[in-house]
């Protein structure tokens, strides 16, 4: 989509803060940190959210690269103590931006419940 802000970073439009990315997937830090550690990881590929991804049954494991992903940079980022892996999805979920994407926080306590 090229109105898209997400798929922008991807194709390199937009700049971003990338921490990873391969043929699948890119990660960069969030402008607006909700926590120390605040990285987004998006799939390549727009999906508008996890409910257009998961319509897609051909695409379940590319949400399981998207953990895999997750689980990767916060040993990177030595997030020991924990960390939050979240997908929101649509407005009462608290999307924002319409591009599936993924959000690892950590670097602090998470209170629950959230939101």
């Amino acid at each position: 989509m090229t109105d898209c802000l997400f798929c922008k970073i991807v194709n390199g439009t937009i700049p971003a803060r990338k921490v990873f990315e391969d043929e699948q997937a890119i990660a960069f830090h969030d402008i607006n940190p909700q926590a120390p550690v605040h990285v987004l990881i998006a799939p390549r590929e727009h999906f508008s959210s996890l409910t257009h991804m998961g319509a897609l049954a051909a695409h379940k494991d590319l949400l399981g690269h998207l953990v895999q992903v997750a689980i990767q940079i916060a040993a990177t980022e030595k997030l020991t103590h924990g960390y939050r892996a979240v997908i929101n999805t649509g407005p009462d979920g608290g999307q924002t931006v319409d591009h599936l994407h993924l959000h690892l926080l950590g670097g602090r306590a998470m209170g629950w419940p959230p939101g």
